[in-house]
Formats: C-alpha cells, sequence, structure tokens
C-alpha cells in the first residue's frame, strides 16, 4: 500500500504493559491512521469480514468487526473493500482451497485498490505448511494471525500499516483469555458468549486441538458478567460455545462444572434462552442432566456428536465411548426431558470402516430417532492420526453408504416433524420473513423454525404463537 509510507509515525513509548489496556491504546493509534488515510482517499476506508467455519469463529468475526468500526473502518457489502479479512476454518482440506481460491480473486482487486489491505486469520493460519503457502505464493497478503491472539487485532493492524511487508504473527499456544473488547453483534437480541477455548480430546480424524490449543475456561464470574452486560443490551438468548461445553471448568484454580455453571446463568435476571454447543458425549454428566430436567431457561434442544454407532470404529477414533454407553445417555437425557430435540454429527467412511460397522450407526440413527443430523463424508485431514490410517475406503462405497444414511436421517426427520402441530409454544422472532414480508421468522426452544403473521418491532421478543401447520422443517402460525 503504497500510501502507507505517508504516514506520521506515532510515538509508541507509553504503550500499556497489561491486556486490554494495551489494545485500546493500539485503536487509539490506527483510528489516526485510519482518518488519516480516509483523507488521503477523500471518502471512509470500508471493511469487509468473511466467516469461514463454526460458531466460535462467528463470534470471534464480531469481535474483528467491532475493533475495526471502532477505529473508523465503515463496513462495505462486499469484498471490493479497503480490508477485507478471512477468518479461516481447517476442519475439512476443501476449506483451506476456497480460502486459496478468493485470494486468487482478490488479488486484482488489490492492483487496482492502493489502499486495500488483505487479512487472514483462524484456524487454517496455524497450520505451517499454509503460512509458508501463503508466503510463497500470495505474496499481496498484508496480515496472518492465528487463534490464540485474536485480541491483538489492533496491535496487528498498527505493525501493518506501518510495514511494507506481509506482517504474521502465529503462537502455538497461549494460556492467555483477553476479553473486554468492542464486539459488534450480529443480533442485537442474542449473542454467543464464549466459556472456554481449545480441546484436549485428540480425536483421530481431527485437527482443532492441533490449531485451537488445549483447554482453558474462562472464569464463572467474568462469564456472568459478561451475560449481565449482554442482558443490559437486550440481549434475551445465549449460545455458550467452547469445543467441548461439557469438560467446562476442570483447569480453573477454583474448579467449576459446566452444570454448576449453567444454574448461576440460570439466575441472571432478563435472561430468557440458554443454549450450548458442543457436547461431548463422553464428558456429559448426570449433574448435567438434572439441570436441564429442573432448568427454566435451558432450551429443550441438545446437539450430542455420534460421529459413528460402531464401537469398534469409535475407539480408532479415540471418542472415549461405545455405542451402548451412548445409547444410554440418550435414555437418561429422554427420560429428564421428553420433548428434547436431539440432533448429532455423523462421519461416513472413516478409514477401515466396513458394511457391518456403518449398519450399526445405522441402528443408532434408527433408535435415537434424531431431529436433524450433519452428515459427512470422512475426509483426510493431513496433519491427524486418520490421514495416515491404511484400509482408506474407496470414494463409491462412501457415496453409497452416505445417500443411504441420508434417506433415513431425512426419512426420520420428516416423520417427527409436525409432532407439535396444534401447541401454542413460545417463538423468539428473530427477522423478517425474507420470502414474505407479512411474516415474521423465529425460533421454539427446540431450534424449529416458526413463521407467522407479524411486524418488524417483534424482532427480538418472544410471542406465543399456535402452531398450526407443519411444512415439512418448519411451521406455519399465528399469534396466539
Amino acid at each position: 500500500m503504497k500510501e502507507k509510507r505517508n504516514i506520521t509515525i506515532i510515538d509508541k513509548k507509553q504503550i500499556p504493559s497489561e491486556e486490554p489496556a494495551r489494545q485500546y491504546y493500539f485503536m487509539d493509534i490506527a483510528k489516526k491512521y485510519v482518518a488519516e488515510l480516509a483523507e488521503q482517499k477523500g471518502a471512509p476506508l470500508t471493511f469487509c469480514v468473511t466467516t469461514f467455519g463454526c460458531q466460535m469463529n462467528a463470534r470471534d468475526s464480531e469481535k474483528l468487526v467491532g475493533i475495526l468500526e471502532k477505529i473508523g473502518y465503515v463496513e462495505a457489502p462486499d469484498e471490493k473493500a479497503d480490508f477485507v479479512i478471512y477468518n479461516t476454518c481447517t476442519v475439512r482440506e476443501n476449506a483451506n482451497n476456497k480460502v486459496y481460491g478468493r485470494l486468487g480473486y482478490l488479488h486484482g482487486f488489490k492492483k487496482k485498490n492502493p489502499y486495500m489491505m488483505i487479512g487472514l486469520c483462524g484456524c487454517m493460519m496455524q497450520e505451517p505448511t499454509v503460512v509458508e503457502k501463503i508466503q510463497n505464493s500470495y505474496r499481496f497478503v498484508d496480515l496472518i494471525f492465528g487463534t490464540h491472539n485474536i485480541y491483538k487485532f489492533a496491535e496487528l493492524i498498527v505493525t501493518a500499516l506501518e510495514s511494507d511487508s506481509m506482517t504474521i504473527d502465529i503462537w502455538k499456544d497461549t494460556d492467555k483469555i483477553v476479553e473486554d473488547l468492542p464486539v459488534e453483534r450480529k443480533y442485537s437480541f442474542k449473542s454467543g458468549v464464549n466459556i472456554m477455548f481449545g480441546c484436549n480430546n485428540f480425536c483421530s480424524y481431527c485437527i482443532v486441538p492441533y490449531v485451537r490449543g488445549r483447554e482453558r475456561s474462562r472464569e464463572p464470574k467474568e462469564i456472568v458478567r459478561e451475560i449481565e452486560h449482554l442482558v443490559q443490551d437486550g440481549v434475551v438468548e445465549v449460545m455458550l460455545l467452547g469445543q467441548n461445553v461439557n469438560s467446562y471448568g476442570r483447569n480453573l484454580e477454583h474448579p467449576m462444572t459446566f452444570a454448576q455453571l449453567l444454574q448461576e446463568i440460570e439466575k441472571i435476571e432478563g435472561l430468557e434462552r440458554i443454549r450450548f454447543m458442543t457436547s461431548h458425549p463422553k464428558d456429559l454428566s448426570d449433574e448435567l442432566i438434572e439441570v436441564m430436567k429442573n432448568s427454566k431457561k435451558i432450551c429443550n434442544h441438545l446437539h450430542l456428536p455420534l460421529q459413528s454407532g460402531s464401537s469398534r470404529i469409535l475407539k480408532i477414533m479415540n471418542r472415549h465411548y461405545d455405542k451402548e454407553h451412548y445409547l444410554e445417555l440418550v435414555d437418561k437425557i429422554r427420560a429428564a426431558v421428553p420433548d428434547i430435540a436431539l440432533t448429532t454429527d455423523i462421519i461416513v467412511g472413516f478409514p477401515g470402516e466396513t458394511e457391518e460397522d456403518f449398519e450399526e450407526t445405522m441402528d443408532v440413527v434408527r433408535r435415537v430417532r434424531y431431529d436433524s443430523a450433519f452428515t459427512f463424508i470422512y475426509s483426510k485431514r493431513t496433519g491427524t492420526p486418520a490421514a495416515t490410517m491404511d484400509d482408506q475406503i474407496p470414494e463409491e462405497v462412501i457415496k453409497e453408504r452416505f445417500d443411504r444414511l441420508l434417506h433415513e436421517v431425512q426419512t426420520i426427520s420428516a416423520e417427527k416433524a409436525g409432532k407439535l402441530t396444534g401447541q401454542t409454544l413460545p417463538v423468539l422472532v428473530e427477522e423478517v420473513n425474507g420470502q414474505d414480508a407479512s411474516l415474521v421468522t423465529g425460533k421454539l426452544t427446540n431450534n424449529s423454525t416458526v413463521h407467522f403473521p407479524g411486524t418488524a418491532d417483534m424482532i427480538g421478543t418472544i410471542q406465543n404463537v399456535v402452531l398450526e401447520e407443519c411444512k415439512g422443517f418448519y411451521y406455519i402460525g399465528r399469534l396466539a
């Protein structure tokens, strides 16, 4: 960016050492730089943040947006912006390829825009081979950082603005948790809340522990304080986020279980709904089931990844539970919360999966009768133990099994859909319907979608709605 050299370097001798004060200091510096560049350009500088991957990434992106707006950038509708950031996912290799493709597309914009900066962050950047490839093949990228130091975004922006070369700041791991930074929420009435970071499970197919680091939990008082502030700002529903929320609190100085944390959050006045993900079956305790049973705020929806119904394959996956244990858990949950909606993740074609193993998965699907399931074809992930295993399954076999599983899941979902028809239930209104402006769209606590006649001023409120008709995967209703 040619204009960088015209910026007056600001004295940074008095930089605070403590976080987040340090980052607010850099936001002030960045704000002056952005104002100076906007004056040179003759228009405000714009930004575009694109998020790949999970809800934790989505929450991280809200922090990126909050900081960019704080320092004077204005959000643009597309990637023809002055600062484009990709918050990347690396769970599957094709996610990486998608980012490389988009970078090639951005290069054309950058050649025409001397003010343009390109930033890359997130899980994909934690892989040394990825960073090396970007350094060699995409030298026009300005800024690269990972998952552990996202809180340093303001400081990294200043470094990138002051530099004529690529700025790279990747940490292998961290024990730091820094919150209390600007956040621009996508929705005014609901929000994700990080309760922990990282993962200790090392499932043999999964790259996440390598790129997100080891588990570290936030202090419960900080979590409660953040949610109280969100509620004061109009939030009625929170989604508690972690790679494995069921193991929350184990590394705290004063350990606390996830069930105990939920009980503390339940006490927050004005908070109407609590959701959480993701739950690992091996850590789902009887205490947690009891708390869900007695709660008035925890939504009656549980996402409980199965991955495979074969105990043999689960052992190779390093999941630490077997088929029988999983089915026992489901029975306990359904006994405690009879109307709970259960959803899951299933991988088809894991190395060594036989037809008998696959039929075990189909058996669990038939017995549990999930409300819906995310079904995945096994994707060989470089850097994981499963990628080097013998007996990788032929593509045509995987495809045939995947189609059978999908048919079974969809058949059961269709049979279960509509079970609430005729009931009057609370719906959190989320938006005006995209297809019909006379309708609003919202969610039941079991995560089902409902459309009913309403107006924009209902957004963010909970309305009692009569579910008149089921249309497959959503309901049509009317105000009670």
